[in-house]
């Protein structure tokens, strides 16, 4: 893997690419930072927020939706920020999101001491309309989409599962099972991508590696990450093929790992899906 963004990020995450900027938008969830790179230019920029944020998604108009501290909040084209779902929980803070097929965000949550269910997972539509899908999550991480939309997966890290949800007609989920059980890997599953084969991408914290599995549930190739915490991963590039991988220091010595909190890539991994931008 080589660095694209050299950087110290506490707890980097959430990479997503944003077609229409041909960018990379990543964020440093403790350091309440929004990141956001362009590979062909080099060019970086970082956007302060208020609070931790554990996410953030391109808006279909323009803008960012992020996944805060208190809620869901919303950043127009020109850097106005208003609440789309203002929730606060004393104790918690929002996680890992993802958009869906149909333009809604599912934002997870966890509590920062991260007591078993003290987190969810959240549909937000566009109209800020929030239905709590999972009400008792512990730490809310990965969450994805089949190619054809009819499947969702999904990562509760401390259940060392993937799991996956049929998708309903209303935009909902049901009939939760596992789709693979990795308590013998090494690590922990974290954040995830999947590709234009259907087959799912799992980042492992404290595993130092990006795990494939296949549609059916089996490990079928393994990327060694030069940093033991990777967080997240996606594709982007110009042909979404270029795999970026977000990393955390946190936790870790003041010289360990020289690699750690940075944003890596490994080119022509393979061919990603293109990500839906938030429709609110």
């Amino acid at each position: 893997m080589e660095i694209a963004v050299a950087a110290r990020a506490e707890l980097g995450e959430g990479p997503t690419w944003d077609p229409v900027a041909g960018r990379l938008i990543w964020v440093d969830i403790l350091s309440s930072r929004v990141h956001l790179f362009d590979p062909a230019t080099g060019r970086q920029e970082v956007r302060e927020t208020d609070q931790h944020v554990g996410a953030a998604k391109p808006r279909a108009g323009g803008g960012l939706v992020v996944n805060l501290r208190d809620g869901v909040g919303l950043y127009d084209a020109a850097g106005a920020f208003s609440w789309l779902l203002h929730d606060p929980v004393e104790g918690r803070r929002g996680n890992d999101a993802a958009v869906a097929p149909d333009g809604a965000l599912w934002a997870g949550s966890m509590a920062y001491d991260e007591r078993p269910g003290g987190g969810t997972l959240v549909r937000v539509a566009p109209d800020g309309t929030a239905r709590t899908v999972l009400p008792d999550a512990t730490v809310s991480n990965g969450t994805g989409w089949s190619p054809d939309g009819s499947l969702m997966y999904y990562i509760d890290t401390p259940t060392r599962r993937i799991d996956v949800f049929t998708v309903t007609d209303d935009g909902g989920v049901r009939d939760r099972r596992t789709l693979v059980d990795v308590s013998d890997a090494a690590g922990s599953p974290d954040g995830l991508t999947v590709d234009a084969d259907g087959c799912v991408w799992v980042a492992f914290w404290d595993g130092g590696a990006v795990r494939r599995f296949t549609p059916a549930g089996v490990l079928d190739r393994t990327v060694d990450v030069p940093a033991s915490r990777p967080t997240a991963c996606a594709f982007g590039g110009p042909g979404l093929t270029d795999l970026y991988v977000t990393t955390a220091r946190t936790g870790l010595a003041p010289d360990a790992e020289p690699a750690a909190g940075s944003v890596l890539v490994l080119p022509g991994a393979g061919q990603g899906l293109p990500q839906p931008a938030f429709a609110g």
